[in-house]
């Protein structure tokens, strides 16, 4: 490549107009001089052949992806990506570490999910020549991108008014066991656990509108159940219907459940498309909660995919309330930072977008309560146990009585076991997860 064709795929980011320019944040490693590597990115994933034969022009100061910041990590460094490379028919033994900031028009695509994300994760990232491994780290949007999106129709304040809880963080609970029940004793168990003190109580993800638990019957009776829960403890609740389908049948479903009493829906976004959920959203009567089904094998390689806070912007822009995410869980390989970065992506200021509600998830039980409000410094968010409430000794009403009573040693300063001398279902949670 051309020194001149190199340049011009930089710019000094004072030249450019903020508003017309998404953000991207690639880590990517290269066979070739960064720069040039960069250069080749930016071609690739933007104007690619720039004139026609023969014709004096050039798109690439229009429509050119432009890098404005590129800084070299480590150029000695064997490959993070070994079987990459040898794919790539090289044996390299020198492979460059870069950060590169890229700033694309966005005019390019337009306010479309679909097309961004062939933009941004697509071939012309992912298949860029000499590159061994990529990875999309951030991504950031300006008000003029944002304002096409609706966001969230609740986000953190209007399900706090749903639930009329605003000083604690939310008690999900995932109904267990998880497939296979029959929506009878599946209802009663949601039941049992409202009446413990679970603010909501979910379908898991993988269980859908099926012939042996239909979206139809499943949501009438735990609707009906939802509604005897709030008249016998006074408080109100949230049955969460999972309604994850093929694009064609979510607006059905989510008529189906919302008629039959329940309140809030959750669809797998990634499985589903976020498109399908931003039509979704702007159907919904109800609040809408994503899952992260598919997630993982994009995120847990640190050299390649897509860092999950980029998801979860995305997220947040097509109208999802509540996002649940991997959590503090060896099993989800998720670090202290990468918690906190999600939840800073749901609730920091994004243009006019609701704050959506951050839920870690991942064996999740009281004693989860005091480490994520330290880490996250807020009330803002929600815990998502299953067995811990629905497996618990006393069943789900002692499982749900036992968060209740792991936040009430949180609030009060109390160290959690000595807390649990005065309360049994507590008690026994810590039996349940130390045994």
């Amino acid at each position: 490549m051309k020194k001149a064709d190199i340049d011009a795929f930089y710019a000094d980011r004072v030249s450019l107009d903020r508003q017309k320019y998404i953000v991207l944040e690639y880590y990517l490693e290269t066979l070739i001089e960064p720069r040039e590597a960069a250069a080749h990115l930016c071609q690739e994933m933007s104007t690619a052949q720039w004139s026609r034969v023969g014709v004096d022009e050039d798109f690439r100061p229009e429509f050119g992806a432009k890098v404005v910041e590129l800084t070299v990590l480590d150029d000695q460094a064997r490959p993070s990506s070994p079987y990459l490379v040898s794919t790539m028919g090289s044996t390299a033994e020198r492979v460059a570490r870069v950060n590169v900031t890229i700033w694309y028009p966005y005019h390019n695509f337009g306010t479309k999910i679909p097309n961004l994300l062939t933009v941004v994760c697509g071939e012309g990232v992912f298949h860029a020549p000499n590159i061994c491994a990529i990875r999309l780290v951030d991504i950031d949007f300006p008000e003029s991108f944002l304002a096409d999106f609706q966001g969230p129709q609740f986000g953190v304040a209007g399900l706090r008014d749903m639930l009329g809880v605003y000083d604690r963080p939310l008690l999900f609970g995932v109904i267990k066991p998880n497939v296979g029940l029959p929506p009878e004793p599946f209802a009663q168990l949601g039941f049992e656990a409202w009446s413990g003190g679970l603010d909501i109580a979910k379908d898991d993800e993988q269980l859908g509108d099926v012939d042996w638990s239909s979206v139809e019957e499943r949501s009438r009776r735990l609707g009906a159940l939802r509604k005897r829960a709030e008249e016998l403890t006074g408080e109100k609740k949230i049955y969460l219907c999972n309604i994850t389908d093929e694009v064609d049948r979510l607006l059905e479903l989510h008529d189906i459940a919302v008629k039959n009493g329940a309140n809030a829906v959750m669809v797998n976004g990634m499985t589903t498309g976020f498109s399908a959920v931003r039509m979704l959203r702007k159907h919904a009567q109800v609040p809408i909660v994503s899952h992260f089904d598919l997630m993982g094998p994009f995120i847990q390689l640190p050299w390649f995919g897509v860092k999950d806070q980029v998801f979860t912007k995305i997220q947040r822009m097509a109208g999802f309330d509540v996002l649940i995410y991997p959590g503090f869980d060896h099993r989800l390989k998720t670090s202290k930072e990468d918690v906190l970065a999600n939840a800073k992506a749901c609730l920091q200021p994004m243009g006019s977008l609701k704050p959506t509600l951050p839920v870690p998830a991942g064996s999740q039980w009281a004693g989860s309560l005091q480490p994520l409000y330290e880490t996250l410094g807020s009330v803002d968010f929600g815990i998502v146990p299953g067995r811990a409430v629905f497996g618990h000794p006393q069943g789900p009403r002692g499982g749900a009585a036992s968060l209740r009573q792991g936040w009430e040693a949180v609030e009060k300063g109390i160290d959690l076991k000595e807390y649990s001398w005065t309360h049994r279902e507590l008690q026994q949670a810590i039996e349940m997860h130390t045994s």
